[in-house]
């Protein structure tokens, strides 16, 4: 007899925490089933999902790059949710082994940024691709004053923003100290600087010196625990988070859809120990 399981899907693969994440918590309910890591390039994506969905344990995945945006023209979800955000990363198979999609990472960036003053804040928004869309997601409909989007392709950043509503501003990378000027929340939803990965761009690093002195410096990565940004970051004296938060954030509605029983939250601090050995 087959055991339930569910993974995490992305190219590369092997950095991701999430089945020590999920596990953990299995662990903690009592229940049986088991989560998983799988390399899958894009152009596999919809085999993969051909074949998973008739696999009668496969309850889901999670979706990490560089599929999210792939994902989001494959399945369906609820309300048009993905399709608005551009991005999946959460696949969820019912008992009718029909495929839906949904996105929780705005739920993570909501988890990180939870004790971070929005009120007549300026954003600064590095990036603009999937990660960067989600991010821009929460921020939508909160009282912050703008929104900044510092991008290598200004064109692409120009065509993020469009179906929001706020103020916008598009600024290219080189010209990061202008962007930061006065910014109070700064957020990384690039890969640069991610383990094995190209680093984060030197003028955004020394940027950060233009930055509001109360600034909070989010970077979505989490491998590793501190980047150069945030190291950066807080040797100037500014508040950092990284991508731990966020992560299982954003695991934690995955982990219910999946295995239909809450993530036990209660256990957090034994868990970020464990995730950061």
């Amino acid at each position: 007899m087959g055991v339930p399981y569910a993974e995490v899907i992305g190219d590369p693969i092997d950095h991701s925490l999430s089945p020590l994440i999920h596990n953990f918590w299995l662990e903690k309910l009592g229940i049986e089933g088991e989560y998983r890591a799988t390399r899958i390039r894009p152009t596999e994506l919809s085999d993969y999902l051909e074949g998973r969905r008739t696999d009668i344990w496969w309850r889901g995945c999670n979706v990490t790059a560089p599929l999210k945006e792939v994902a989001a023209d494959l399945v369906g979800s609820p309300a048009g949710l993905c399709r608005f955000v551009g991005a999946v990363n959460c696949i969820v198979r019912t008992p009718m082994a029909c495929l839906y999609g949904t996105n929780t990472d705005m739920l993570g960036v909501a988890e990180a940024l939870r004790n971070t003053k929005l009120d007549g804040a300026i954003v600064c928004l590095i990036g603009s691709g999937g990660a960067a869309r989600s991010v821009l997601c929460h921020f939508q409909g909160k009282p912050v004053a703008r929104v900044r989007i510092l991008a290598r392709n200004v064109e692409k950043a120009a065509k993020l923003v469009e179906g929001f509503d706020g103020v916008f501003e598009v600024i290219g990378m080189d010209d990061a100290r202008a962007a930061f000027g006065n910014a109070s929340i700064i957020v990384n939803a690039t890969p640069l600087g991610m383990t094995g990965k190209p680093p984060m761009v030197a003028d955004v690093i020394n940027g950060l010196a233009g930055a509001d002195p109360d600034a909070t410096i989010f970077d979505t990565l989490y491998a590793p625990p501190e980047t150069e940004l945030l190291s950066k970051a807080r040797n100037i004296g500014l508040h950092t988070v990284n991508g731990l938060p966020m992560l299982i954030g954003q695991a934690a509605p995955a982990f219910e859809l999946f295995f239909g029983a809450p993530a036990p939250r209660e256990h957090d601090a034994e868990l970020r120990e464990r995730l950061t050995r």
